[in-house]
């Protein structure tokens, strides 16, 4: 067991500077691409015009890079513009449906409303003519 854990810590004592070395290349590539898409964006940011006289002028190839990215989110954009368009306007629509529905439910109450206030009136008129059929029927029997 000794010999085991004797090897063991040779061998992690050895690979000590190489993970040290390995972590700083690491780091090292890390900064350099969060400086690469930060000097990316902000040249993305600022408009077409506005460039300082002091900026760098970008490489052809970076220029075509910065051409293609802004191409493609300008067709991502559009297409979620586009689709939010159209989903706006069917939301329009819907309202519009939605509110002639509901002016014709209105109307068709207000309608079944006055066909019961109709019927009620008429229900009560034959009532009071019945009782005054009754009362001259029960007259005539009386006399």
């Amino acid at each position: 067991m000794n010999a085991t854990n004797r090897s063991t810590a040779v061998e992690s004592t050895s690979t000590e500077p190489e993970v040290d070395s390995n972590l700083a290349a690491v780091s090292e590539v890390e900064a350099g691409i969060r400086d690469f898409v930060r000097n990316d964006i902000a040249y993305l940011r600022r408009p077409p015009g506005m460039l300082n006289a002091d900026d760098p002028a970008l490489e052809p190839s970076a220029e075509a890079t910065v051409t293609n990215v802004n191409s493609l989110i300008q067709r991502v954009a559009g297409t979620s513009l586009a689709e939010i368009e159209k989903l706006i306007s069917e939301l329009e629509s819907l309202r519009d449906l939605l509110h002639a529905e509901g002016q014709r439910v209105q109307r068709e109450i207000s309608g079944y409303a006055q066909l019961s206030q109709a019927a009620m009136k008429s229900t009560r008129m034959i009532a009071d003519n019945v009782t005054q059929w009754k009362r001259a029927a029960d007259g005539l029997r009386n006399s």
